[in-house]
Parts: C-alpha cells; structure tokens; sequence
C-alpha cells in the first residue's frame, strides 16, 4: 500500500496540543520538521501531505471563540517543502494550492521549480478551496458557487499542464558553437484565451523532471470526482467505514475509462487518523484524554458550518436541525447528513465524534490498525493511506516505529524505495509531452 503523512499544524486532533506530552509549538519549529522528514523517509513513508488553506479558516463567532484553535499559525506549505526537501532525498511532497485564489502562471512556475529544486518529488493537491475566509483575503464579498469553482478550476488545470508542456523535454540545447540556447522547434507557446483566463504563455522555465508534478485531487462531490477522473493521480478522501471507501473507490474508479485511463492511473487515498498503545486499553485511554481535550468553544465552531451558530445551546443538549446545505464541503455536508441519520446525539457527542477531522479513526495496537488497513486495503476500499497524527511527537514516532514495522513484517507496506521520484516511487508513468490534451479529454468523457 502506499502511505503518506497528512500534518496539520501542532496536530489533527482539536485536543492534542493540550496533551502534557504534546510539543504544543510543534507548527512552526523548522527544526521540528526536518527531524520529522528525515523519519518519514528512514520509515519509506511515500510523502508528506499538507491539505493547506489560505486563511485562517474558521466560523468561530468572535476572536474569543477563535482563540480556542490550535491550527492558526501554519507554514504556507510550498515554502515548507522547499526547505525540507534539502533534508532529504526520496521523500516526496505533495502541497495544497487553491485554483480559486492563485493564478496559474505563477503556480505553474512555482510548482515546475520545486519539480526541479527536489529533483522530482513534488505533488499538487488541487483545491477549489471551501472557506468563505479565503474569499474575504481576496477582494471577494464571499466565496464563488461551488460549481463555477469547478468550472474554473477545470480550465486552470488544463492551462497548468499547458505551460508545464511550453517546452519539449530536450529544448534547452545550450549550443555554445553556435550560439543557440534552445530548439525553437521544441517550444510550444499556450496562447490560452478561456472563461476564466487569458494566458499568453509560454513558461520561462524548462519542463518539471517529472513531466507533470503529481497531480492529487481533494474532493468527492460530483464536480469534485469527474475532475479527479479526468486528471488526478493520486485521490485524497474523507471515509469513515470500509464499504463506504469500497463504494466510492469504485465510483470514482468506473469514471477513469472515458478519458483513456485505466484504473491503476491513480492511487484512491483515504485520510486515517490511528491512536495506537501497547494494550488496546492504553489506546483507549489514550482517545478518552484526548476527546476530553476538546474545548467546547472549539467544538461549536467547527458545527457552525452545519447548524449555525450554537452558543445559546446547552452542549450537552439535543442537536438543532441541520442547516441548507451550504456552499462549502458540498460531500462532507451530505454524510453529515447520513451520519445523523437515525442517531440521537448531543452536540457535544457530535463534536467528539467529528474529532478526527472527518478522517476515519481508528483505536487500537498496532497490531489491531494494521489489521483494518489490510482489510481495507485488501477489499479494494483503497490503494493506501493519508495518516494523519492526533499531535506531536510521540503518535507520529509511534507510527514509525510501531505500525510501519507491523505492516512491512507482513508484506504491505515498502522497506526501500523503487526509484529517487515520487512519480517512481508511487509507481506512476512519467506522462510524455503533450500527453494531456485538454480539449481531446474532454471530448472523451462527454
């Protein structure tokens, strides 16, 4: 299976960073991360993941409400992996960036640089972001309609790979003789005029090592999953239970045939948040310090999304009703919807059980999570793992020394990598110029 490390700030848990143990300033020690990096390879893990916003993305009601959440100070993540990636050397690094709030260009650019700065080992996450926090750091009144996000983020995508493709792997032919620097037959200027944008092109940089970075892909509404069949490669997904990942896996999957892609083309990857202890009554005890951490104030934010503001309720009271749905997290509202659904449940018991994130949790021996990843991984409910550590440091030391061990002892998980770029070591093809072609894809799959 391949594994990836999801890091959120001082942590994914709401409760972590209040934990004795916990480094509570973990987000923003350089140093912290290096180390971490350098584990994360010596454990063969595939690559750190950052599912990144830009803003500080919140419906707390107040500063005071606010002031209860740990993920405010976080290292915008392409920075991050510039610096962690001299650290190491077959890691790879998969970072968020939105199609909504950056430009394509300069994205492109920044992206093919850093394809060449680690020597091939970067990944995007395509987002269309979700928070109204971001539309308001932007000139915006309020965040665009779910479906032109999409719309747009169709065309920034095809665009990426245009500019990615300006030149011909081989162009830069650096003729001292004659004084040629490049095969002006191997350069292929965009000239995009589209909905959204207009870009001349072509990219003044030569073509990432890997012909594409990596292209991930975040979300699982209906928009969010045919632009995954079309180009993503690597699928992140929230999933609680194995026959929900296995329905959606093969949902996701069925749609790979009209584009030309087989199913192998791409890695269906659900976030897992794992509380491991010796005994499976340390890792219980171990959760129950942890969902006692949740501070109410922190727990009422993350529900206003879906039921609005909830400071006049008693928390230990009966749910209100569900809002609209909103125009965020379009897949996460509908199985909140399910998830509710013949269930009887206290706000405070609601907030507690949303403590992973939305990621499936899982409590237990080593022994006893590697067991449901294998038979997650064995029923085709995925391809492998976003892990995501409840804080710093001692679950993510756990996870590489106690669960990385149990599931190379039984044969599922890598002890070496395959090759030096993420692309290799994720057992994905290097695309060829010209390989994605916007207009032909997008004729197939109507």
């Amino acid at each position: 299976m391949v594994l990836g490390l999801n890091l959120v700030g001082a942590g994914a848990h709401g409760g972590g960073w209040r934990m004795p143990e916990a480094k509570a300033d973990a987000a923003l020690d350089i140093r912290f991360w290096k180390q971490m990096a350098r584990e994360a390879e010596a454990a063969c893990f595939h690559f750190m993941f950052w599912a990144d916003g830009i803003a500080v993305r919140s419906n707390a009601r107040d500063e005071r409400q606010l002031s209860y959440d740990s993920r405010i100070d976080v290292f915008e993540p392409l920075t991050l992996l510039a610096a962690l990636s001299a650290v190491t050397e077959k890691l790879g690094f998969i970072a968020t960036a939105s199609t909504t709030y950056n430009e394509p260009y300069s994205m492109a650019r920044k992206l093919a640089s850093l394809d060449h700065i680690t020597e091939g080992r970067v990944g995007w996450n395509v987002v269309t972001s979700w928070s109204e926090q971001e539309a308001l750091n932007f000139g915006r009144e309020r965040h665009m309609e779910h479906a032109a996000r999409y719309r747009r983020a169709e065309e920034y995508v095809d665009l990426m790979f245009s500019l990615w493709d300006s030149f011909e792997d081989g162009a830069f032919i650096r003729d001292k003789e004659s004084g040629q620097y490049f095969d002006p037959a191997r350069l292929h200027t965009p000239h995009h005029h589209g909905e959204h944008f207009k870009v001349r092109g072509p990219l003044n940089l030569a073509r990432p090592i890997q012909g594409y970075p990596v292209i991930a892909q975040a979300g699982s509404s209906g928009p969010g999953q045919a632009l995954a069949a079309r180009t993503a490669e690597v699928i992140y997904t929230m999933q609680r239970s194995r026959d929900e990942a296995a329905a959606f896996y093969a949902r996701v999957k069925g749609q790979f045939a009209p584009f030309g892609r087989a199913p192998e083309s791409a890695l269906v990857m659900p976030g897992m948040m794992p509380i491991i202890g010796r005994s499976r009554q340390e890792a219980r005890d171990l959760f129950e310090r942890l969902q006692s951490l949740i501070h109410p104030e922190l727990g009422l934010a993350a529900l206003s999304t879906s039921f609005g503001d909830l400071s006049g309720h008693d928390v230990d009271g009966p749910l209100p009703p569900l809002l609209a749905e909103s125009n965020a997290l379009k897949s996460e509202h509908a199985k909140l919807q399910t998830f509710l659904d013949g269930r009887s449940l206290t706000i405070r018991q609601l907030f507690q059980a949303r403590a992973a994130s939305g990621h499936h949790l899982i409590v237990g021996t080593a022994a006893e999570i590697a067991d449901e990843m294998q038979d997650w991984f064995e029923h085709r409910a995925c391809d492998g793992f976003n892990i995501l550590p409840p804080f710093y440091p001692g679950p993510v030391e756990d996870v590489f020394h106690r669960l990385i061990p149990e599931l190379q002892r039984r044969g599922l998980f890598q002890t070496d990598y395959r090759g030096t770029t993420l692309r290799e070591n994720l057992g994905l093809a290097r695309p060829a110029h010209g390989a994605h072609r916007p207009a032909a894809l997008r004729q197939a799959g109507e």
